[in-house]
C-alpha cells in the first residue's frame, strides 16, 4: 500500500502524470494496481500494488526502481509529492 500527500496545488497534476507514466510502467513490470483512491480533501492519494511473480514483491520492486525505464520518467511525478508512506499488508479474512 502506498499513501502519498501531494504538494499544495499539485494533486491533479500528480494523478494525471501517475496515470500516464507510473501505472503503465508498473504494469509492464508485472505488477497489478489493485486500486487507487483520492481522499475527499484532495491532496492524499492511496494505491494498492500487487505482485505475484516467483521472485517476490521486494525483488520485483527493486528491479523496477533500478530499471532504465523508471530512471527515464520525465518529469518524475514524485517531484509533486510532499510525503510518501509505503507498507506491506495482507488479507485477514
Amino acid at each position: 500500500m502506498r499513501i502519498y500527500q501531494a504538494k499544495v496545488g499539485e494533486f491533479e497534476r500528480f494523478v494525471s502524470e501517475w496515470q500516464a507514466t507510473v501505472r503503465p510502467l508498473r504494469e509492464r513490470f508485472g505488477f497489478q494496481v489493485l486500486g487507487a483512491w483520492a481522499s475527499n480533501e484532495g491532496r492524499r492519494f492511496v494505491w494498492i500494488l500487487g505482485y505475484e511473480g516467483p521472485d517476490g514483491f521486494a525483488s520485483a520492486d527493486a528491479r523496477y526502481y533500478a530499471s532504465p525505464e523508471r530512471a527515464a520518467l520525465e518529469p518524475d511525478p514524485a517531484r509533486l509529492l510532499e510525503s510518501a508512506e509505503e507498507f506491506s499488508a495482507r488479507p485477514v479474512d
